[in-house]
């Protein structure tokens, strides 16, 4: 009996974790709604679409409706990590994305032919 009660609590320990994790994530994803700007482009992100965020080329010298977010995007020692199309290229990189207070995204990542790039994403709205 004391096996299958500290199995239920054992459960009922993670599921907390795994919700307040999940809490923790969409706060942080709540983060990174907003306009932003890089070089020339602005992209607009918002909560939704097939990898729950997504952020839109809306203004650029090309690329303009390009979706940048290619993966579900994941947390990991407090920053996001996915697959993210640069607004410039079209390219994938694998990318990592670490807040820099309320309006700053650093991001730096590489595509699977080993380029590499990393720029500052800077909210303006």
């Amino acid at each position: 009996m004391k096996k299958i009660a500290a199995a239920v609590m054992g459960v009922a320990v993670l599921g907390l974790a795994t919700a307040a994790f999940g809490a923790a994530h969409g706060k942080a994803m709540d983060n990174m709604v907003g306009k932003w700007m890089w070089k020339d482009f602005t992209i607009n992100c918002a909560k939704g679409g097939a990898n729950g965020m997504s952020c839109k080329v809306e203004k650029g010298p090309k690329n303009v409706g390009m979706e940048m977010i290619q993966s579900a995007l994941a947390m990991k020692d407090g920053a996001f990590v996915g697959k993210v199309a640069h607004p410039a290229t079209g390219e994938t990189y694998n990318a990592k994305m670490v807040p820099d207070g309320a309006d700053k995204f650093k991001m730096d990542g590489c595509t699977a032919a080993g380029a590499c790039a990393s720029g500052v994403f800077t909210r303006i709205k």
